[in-house]
């Protein structure tokens, strides 16, 4: 398998999704920095850009879960 092959797989591979995971928990310390800055400010508009923010961050952290446990089950039946 060459290099480019197995760079493809890594985003579907246990260890990719993982790490995508926890890319997204770092994108929530951001979103959480921007509600409390717009709170504090009192801009609605900031604070409905990061609600917005905040509910692309837990759909696409429920897709990757969702994926990661396609992912745990396709491993158990090919055992």
């Amino acid at each position: 398998m060459s290099k480019i092959e197995k760079a493809k797989g890594w985003k579907h591979s246990k260890p990719g999704l993982l790490l995508s995971i926890g890319t997204s928990a770092f994108g929530a310390l951001s979103i959480a920095k921007d509600v409390k800055k717009a709170r504090n400010e009192h801009d609605h508009l900031l604070l409905a850009n990061a609600l917005v923010g905040a509910l692309a961050l837990v759909t696409g952290t429920a897709l990757l879960v969702r994926e990661l446990r396609r992912l745990g089950s396709e491993d158990v039946l090919a055992d």
